[in-house]
């Protein structure tokens, strides 16, 4: 039951993923605008570059907002990627172990592990 759920999930991802691949290219592309309209802002020592600059950030940031559904895609793909570890994921055995002083109960505990 649960390898079914873990596909419809995937596969519910991966169609969300690939109908948003274009919003998902734009808001990159956007957010590397954004990013490199603030470098350059404050890298220039010019009044008028770092208006030109402002004004280029602030249309690429309008452009980032128009694609927010290219969050929903990067959500998507989160998903995929969690999907894609869990697909395998065994429970791990828990080892209890008693810490003692006596040298013979340690051994006795181990001998007794051997033996099952």
């Amino acid at each position: 039951m649960r390898k079914v759920l873990l596909t419809l999930l995937a596969i519910v991802a991966g169609i969300t993923a690939l109908s948003l691949v274009g919003p998902l290219f734009g808001l990159a592309i956007s957010a590397a605008i954004v990013f490199a309209s603030i470098h350059f802002y404050t890298k220039t020592e010019s009044t008028f570059l770092k208006v030109v600059w402002v004004i280029i950030g602030i249309f690429a940031v309008v452009s980032t907002i128009s694609n927010i559904p290219g969050l929903v895609a990067l959500v998507a793909l989160a998903g995929g990627y969690w999907i894609y570890k869990k697909w395998d994921h065994k429970d791990a055995k828990v080892f209890t172990s008693s810490k003692s002083n006596d040298p013979f109960t340690n051994f006795e505990n181990q001998w007794n592990d051997l033996q099952k």
